[in-house]
């Protein structure tokens, strides 16, 4: 699962054209990760494509309700469309899902708190 890393080190470093490429070569649909990826490829590519990245995000949702990097991204997703409420609920659900906390609940909720006071 080299890929997963490969994928996530490329959007980071934004070569998100280079990731989607090494997402599509993969073609994981089945997958959660791959469709996290994808997601998070499609949301911080210039400019972002929030329809398609919003697609992954729920795809990797449907095949594992409890992902915790879907949860985070497409929280992150939702505020970028000025969704705070809808946000606010992929936390609730993140806090479910990390038990005794986590990155990703720490990472939305710091998200929420700018989004917040930026408005």
């Amino acid at each position: 699962r080299q890929w997963v890393r490969t994928a996530a080190d490329l959007i980071r470093d934004g070569k998100t054209v280079d990731a989607l490429a090494r997402l599509r070569e993969v073609n994981q649909p089945e997958n959660a990760d791959w469709h996290n990826l994808m997601g998070f490829a499609f949301r911080k590519q210039t400019p972002p494509d929030l329809e398609r990245s919003e697609f992954h995000y729920a795809s990797a949702l449907k095949i594992k309700a409890d992902h915790r990097g879907a949860l985070e991204y497409y929280g992150e997703l939702l505020l970028m469309k000025n969704d705070l409420a809808g946000a606010e609920a992929m936390l609730q659900r993140l806090s479910r899902a990390c038990v005794f906390g986590c990155e990703e609940f720490r990472d939305l909720k710091g998200a929420i708190e700018r989004y917040r006071k930026s408005k």
